[in-house]
């Protein structure tokens, strides 16, 4: 076992996380997911066998969730990264928690590439309506099973179907500062 990974949820714990959050409601708050997370370990859908190599391969490329809070009122900013040496490809977007379970719904709206401190690519992505006129059903999401920053890890469904471990990047400076 990777020893990065010890102390962790495996599957049958979250699976039973999972149906505590469904019937109880979910105890992760906004507050909770701010923070810059690693991407540990994913399962497929209906597996309780790790993807090892898609994992692998996704810690290999440092894949990033970035979430943080821009000030009251405005939801949360999400970033999802891949990096390969100095090359950095990250969608940047919205997000907002809804339900009790809860979903952290969410939407990119530009695309970035970075070498080093230049960006040969910064567009924005095709949006249909503004993200608070979209229905939960239309959007991408995460359902939270559990953790948070207190705990040093996050787990979550998404809308395909796989879970995913994130943990805590406590000494990563540069993914809290702006988006």
């Amino acid at each position: 076992m990777d020893p990065t990974l010890a102390g962790l949820p495996d599957a049958a714990d979250l699976l039973k996380m999972e149906a505590i959050s469904r019937r109880q409601g979910g105890a992760v708050v906004p507050s909770q997911l701010i923070g810059s997370w690693r991407l540990q370990r994913t399962w497929p859908r209906g597996s309780q066998r790790p993807a090892e190599l898609a994992s692998g391969l996704l810690r290999a490329f440092g894949a990033q969730l970035v979430i943080e809070d821009p000030g009251p009122g405005d939801g949360l900013v999400i970033r999802n990264s891949v990096q390969l040496g100095g090359l950095q490809l990250t969608f940047v977007g919205q997000a907002r928690l809804e339900g009790r379970r809860p979903l952290l719904l969410f939407r990119f709206e530009r695309l970035r590439l970075e070498l080093g401190p230049f960006r040969p690519l910064d567009r924005p992505l095709p949006q249909p309506l503004p993200f608070d006129q979209q229905r939960p059903g239309e959007l991408p999401f995460f359902a939270l099973i559990g953790g948070g920053a207190t705990l040093g890890w996050l787990a979550a469904r998404g809308r395909g179907g796989g879970l995913a471990l994130w943990t805590l990047d406590s000494g990563d400076d540069r993914a809290l500062g702006s988006a």
